[in-house]
């Protein structure tokens, strides 16, 4: 399947990618910071990222909003900087658009998406909070046949829904879905997903943890599923997150160690042993202790603090660090700098920032 993305990024997406949900850069009176948003694609190309998600989640749903007008702009930025950074690549770099809203507004999206160059959309169900499953399959054909579909299983703290095992399995029947970001932060609704693409018998689909809580234990668990046919075996193959929107670089060599690990068949201690510290700094980036309040601002500080960004404003000005959310970021980087790319970024970021 993947009708209308081109067979090497098809590839791509199917080995295994690093694709950070990429923020949005602000000035300080919350309008569009170009240059840092530029910047910030060039840091993830060259970081090693496989792929690029723009207009996603982490980059505030907000730019929709007519006050803002923002949606089609940062599209435009990062696709425009995915054209710079193909030129020097073997493979293009796989690019994924956010799409949100009721089926008008998500096709519209698609179009534009498709307009724009980009390979996938990735689909928030969030404005369908009490559909049940035939409208929502309704709604996710109709942007599959405009765009191949990365489906989204958005956690209900940050503004997703529940979706059954039941929707999941009719999904797999899309043939346009090239790939699901799982991102419930729950182990249940995790499995509900796989044992969905496996009883499908959908092996082309890609899964990406969205999980920012379970990135390692994601990226070396062999899922094993009985179905009709036997035993089917699947994996999560790369992550779609926001957590690597920051130290990318460092996501990159994780990844890969990932992978290698799981051809080999055994998982070393070393690698396992950071599931903790990752998901301890995740929990301050993300803001578990205040109910992901401030997530996006948490992205935000890491990245102003490495110099990419100024601030971390966030378009509405009520958004910001919780209280005591600062000193947790800066525990946790202090407790584990092998998580971190500050040299890699320090190195490099002038030459990002240049116009």
């Amino acid at each position: 399947m993947g009708d209308g993305m081109p067979e090497a990024v098809l590839q791509e997406l199917r080995k295994g990618a690093v694709i950070p949900a990429h923020p949005l850069a602000l000035t300080a009176e919350r309008n569009l910071d170009e240059q840092r948003q530029r910047a910030l694609t060039r840091y993830y190309a060259a970081s090693g990222a496989g792929g690029i998600a723009v207009g996603v989640h982490t980059t505030q749903f907000a730019i929709r909003e007519p006050r803002f007008g923002l949606y089609q702009p940062v599209l435009e930025l990062a696709a425009e900087e995915m054209d710079r950074a193909d030129a020097q690549r073997a493979v293009p770099l796989i690019r994924i658009g956010g799409v949100c809203g009721d089926t008008g507004q998500a096709v519209r999206e698609a179009e534009l998406l498709r307009e724009l160059g980009y390979h996938a959309a990735l689909l928030s169900l969030a404005a369908f909070k009490e559909a049940g499953d035939d409208a929502l399959l309704e709604h996710c054909a109709a942007v599959a046949d405009v765009l191949p579909l990365t489906g989204f299983y958005l956690q209900p703290a940050v503004g997703g829904r529940i979706l059954p095992h039941t929707f999941w399995r009719r999904f797999a029947e899309i043939e346009n879905v090239v790939a699901i970001k799982v991102a419930p932060f729950n182990r249940y609704y995790t499995v509900d997903v796989f044992r969905a693409i496996a009883e499908a018998g959908r092996d082309d689909i890609a899964l990406y943890t969205g999980n920012d809580d379970a990135i390692v234990l994601d990226l070396l668990t062999p899922y094993r599923i009985e179905t009709e046919r036997g035993a089917v075996e699947r994996r999560f193959i790369g992550g779609l997150l926001g957590q690597w929107a920051v130290w990318t670089h460092a996501a990159v060599k994780l990844l890969e160690h990932c992978h290698n690990a799981a051809a080999s068949g055994a998982a070393p201690d070393e690698l396992l042993a950071l599931h903790g510290p990752l998901t301890d700094a995740n929990g301050a980036i993300f803001d578990v202790a205040n109910g992901f309040a401030g997530c996006i601002a948490g992205i935000h500080e890491i990245l102003r603090q490495q110099g990419l960004f100024e601030g971390i404003w966030c378009l509405d000005p009520e958004e910001g660090l919780s209280p005591g959310q600062a000193a947790e970021i800066d525990r946790v980087r202090r407790a584990y700098p092998y998580l971190t790319d500050d040299a890699f970024v320090a190195e490099h970021r002038d030459e990002w920032l240049r116009p």
